[in-house]
C-alpha cells in the first residue's frame, strides 16, 4: 500500500507540476527555437555530466583505485 502511494505521488508530481513548463510551451509558444531551448539545455547538461563522469573513471583507473 505504501509503495503504491509513493509511485502515485511521484506520478502526480510530474503530471501536475514537473511538466507544467512543457505544457505552457506546447500550448502558448509558437517559436520552434524557444520550444526546443529546454531540450537543448538538458542535452548539453547531460553531455557535460557524461564527459565529467568518464574523466573521473579514467582518473581512478589510472591511479589503480576502484
Amino acid at each position: 500500500m505504501i509503495a503504491s502511494n509513493i509511485f502515485r505521488a511521484i506520478g502526480d508530481f510530474f503530471t501536475n507540476i514537473g511538466f507544467l513548463p512543457y505544457e505552457w510551451l506546447r500550448n502558448d509558444v509558437s517559436s520552434w527555437w524557444l520550444q526546443n531551448t529546454f531540450s537543448w539545455i538538458l542535452a548539453i547538461i547531460c553531455m557535460v555530466a557524461f564527459v565529467y563522469w568518464m574523466g573521473q573513471l579514467k582518473k581512478f583507473k589510472n591511479e589503480g583505485t576502484e
